[in-house]
């Protein structure tokens, strides 16, 4: 028992990743290709992954979305957990990096559950919600620009059905949103989102310490 977080050293890490998840071989390649990249931090860490397979899941999730998609390691980790009929709709802003994703989501079989949007990424929320999509969703994932997160978190939660799931990564932005001092762009972007999050009565809340910081809200009925 303990009445706070156990920290990781890189041992202890090491031993996570070797005995407390099932990596599938072509996500463990990915993470591999994406670590020899320049901006190879933007990648969640394979816990991650396998805590949001998880909750795929537990809430029988069918209809996804990923707002922020780099290099497809997390999108692959959930189409993986999805059913055969499962879809989700990843997206992103580069061609580039997503061009891997492709090659990837192929290698692993998964390419036709996945549907890529390349552009705004709060345009494309609202497209859907446009096209009649609000409450049709049971779980987003947030990784991207820090500063818009509020308004995909907005977007999102009309999205999402009652009960639904969204999740926000990075969200301790490596310790920097406990330090008054640090009052950088991102920095100050997360503080106010996660101050906006907690006091948002349309949602039951966890702050979950792993990877970077990750924040699990529940749409309530």
């Amino acid at each position: 028992m303990s009445r706070t977080t156990l920290q990781m050293d890189t041992r202890l890490l090491a031993y996570l990743r070797e005995t407390g998840l099932r990596e599938s071989p072509v996500l463990a390649a990915l993470r591999e290709r994406t670590a020899a990249m320049p901006m190879a931090r933007m990648q969640i860490a394979p816990e991650q992954g396998a805590l949001l397979a998880l909750l795929l899941r537990l809430i029988g999730a069918r209809r996804c979305i990923e707002v922020g998609t780099f290099t497809g390691y997390s999108a692959l980790a959930c189409a993986e957990a999805l059913p055969a009929d499962g879809r989700l709709v990843a997206l992103d802003i580069s061609e580039e990096w997503t061009r891997i994703a492709r090659e990837f989501w192929q290698r692993a079989g998964v390419a036709e559950r996945i549907e890529l949007r390349l552009g705004d990424a709060a345009e494309s929320l609202q497209a859907m919600l446009a096209a009649g999509e609000a409450g049709r969703y049971d779980f987003i994932f947030v990784d991207a620009d820090k500063a818009g997160y509020r308004r995909y978190a907005e977007l999102g939660l009309e999205l999402l059905r009652p009960g639904g799931l969204l999740a926000f990564d990075n969200v301790l932005w490596g310790g920097s949103v406990a330090d008054p001092e640090n009052q950088g762009d991102d920095t100050v972007a997360l503080r106010a989102f996660n101050r906006w999050l907690h006091a948002c009565e349309r949602v039951d809340l966890a702050m979950l310490p792993i990877g970077d910081g990750l924040s699990l809200a529940r749409k309530r009925n």
